[in-house]
């Protein structure tokens, strides 16, 4: 048995191993990026085809969207579908409690109340149950988010929103390229939003979103408002008058050039990446108490993170709580040199800002419905267990040539699942 590195043995990954660069930024990227800066053309408000409009284009082509709209970042992209789907004071809007903050964000800026339901326990993604127990008169969208790259269950949530005369907006912010059914994710809602933020599977040189939608007033809307309320028409010039409320939500030539190269390497990218992480989980799928991420029947996962689950009973440990289990295997893991990571911290109505009421003026959006602000610690069984007894790795599996390191992250975990009577004390005496 191989001494733990904690302890003073040699680590399963080298040190020299451990970096990996997140985007691989190649010379195509460059020249794309050097050929917008030498262009005319670097905002997306200019007449006849730009950087910008050229990757709208390439996007819906690739992945089979009828329309699709640029914007500055990923956050925008979900507060402008709601706007365009009129989503404003005195709506609800049902989100996950298990997510990044701007899914819960985006309906207070449309001085919208999010309600906050219940996730799966495989997926991570909401649960279509809960979100029919929360819906009220009141309420006018769900924003079911494609969590880590797993697409949602969006069988059961279209029908719920069509049994109740809702609007979807899929945050597929994580998910570029997962399917579901068959279809691309973020096109069987309304709209749906994607991020192109650096550390996305798809990115641009900073940061970045793209709204897609089969509709194409609803299209238009977006496009008129993320510039000013302004109608922008090709042929004629800009006359400045905004037709309705807008925001300067634009995206510009630079990040589209550079998301454009990327996505012309996505295929072999996201063949590499397939394979690596699915050989990857299926090694670890063999140690007791650890569930590994799991891509679901009739569904492509995109794997932009791989959230792990540790179970103490399964493990041998009865009593022990799932945060000192985790708490040990985070220590001795990222020793032996895995970036084990406990992403997202807290439930999204534990943030401050959703248990504070802070939003606009004095308490709105709240105060326009009367909806108490949430209560930390309350309810969100499944999220608050997820939570509790979950590791994530991030980014590294994202390159390409990632198969030989997750090779090494898969010796790390069998290495310390070989010393469990060593995890065993650290967990009990943390418990």
């Amino acid at each position: 048995m191989s001494k733990l590195a904690a302890f003073g043995g040699t680590a399963a990954v080298p040190r020299d191993r451990r970096r990996v660069q997140w985007p691989l930024v190649e010379e195509e990227d460059r020249k794309a990026v050097l050929d917008a800066l030498d262009g005319a053309r670097l905002v997306s408000d200019t007449d006849g085809v730009n950087p910008v409009s050229d990757l709208e284009e390439n996007w819906a082509r690739r992945f089979g969207f009828a329309h699709c709209v640029a914007v500055s970042n990923g956050t925008a992209a979900l507060a402008l579908a709601l706007s365009a789907l009129d989503v404003g004071p005195g709506d609800e809007v049902i989100v996950p409690a298990l997510s990044f903050i701007a899914t819960g964000l985006a309906p207070v800026h449309q001085m919208a109340v999010p309600v906050f339901a219940d996730i799966d326990p495989v997926t991570f993604n909401i649960d279509p149950d809960d979100v029919e127990r929360r819906i009220t008169p009141r309420t006018k969208a769900i924003i079911p988010v494609h969590l880590h790259g797993a697409p949602a269950d969006m069988d059961r949530i279209t029908a719920i929103a069509r049994k109740y005369g809702l609007a979807v907006v899929e945050d597929a912010a994580q998910a570029p390229g997962a399917t579901h059914r068959g279809r691309p994710v973020g096109g069987i809602g309304d709209a749906g939003a994607f991020s192109l933020q650096v550390s996305k599977n798809i990115p641009t040189c900073g940061e970045g979103g793209l709204l897609v939608t089969r509709d194409p007033e609803l299209a238009e809307a977006m496009r008129c408002g993320r510039q000013f309320g302004e109608v922008i028409e090709a042929g004629r010039e800009r006359d400045y008058v905004s037709y309705g409320l807008g925001w300067n939500y634009k995206m510009n030539a630079l990040q589209a050039a550079f998301t454009n190269a990327q996505l012309d390497r996505y295929d072999g990218y996201e063949r590499a990446r397939q394979h690596n992480v699915t050989g990857f989980l299926a090694r670890l799928a063999q140690l007791p108490g650890l569930q590994v991420p799991t891509a679901l029947p009739d569904t492509t996962h995109a794997w932009h993170i791989l959230r792990f689950r540790f179970d103490p009973a399964a493990f041998g440990l009865d009593g022990v709580r799932p945060e000192a289990l985790r708490s040990a295997l985070r220590r001795l893991l990222r020793a032996e040199g895995v970036p084990m990571s406990q992403y997202q911290l807290m439930p999204l109505p534990d943030q401050k800002v959703f248990v504070d009421r802070v939003g606009f003026g004095a308490g709105y959006p709240w105060s326009v419905t009367g909806a108490r602000g949430t209560v930390a610690g309350a309810g969100y069984p499944v999220t608050r267990a997820v939570i509790a007894d979950s590791l994530t790795i991030q980014k590294r599996h994202l390159h390409p040539g990632a198969g030989e390191l997750l090779g090494m992250y898969a010796d790390a975990f069998e290495k310390v699942w070989a010393n469990k009577d060593m995890v065993a004390t650290l967990a009990r005496a943390a418990s």
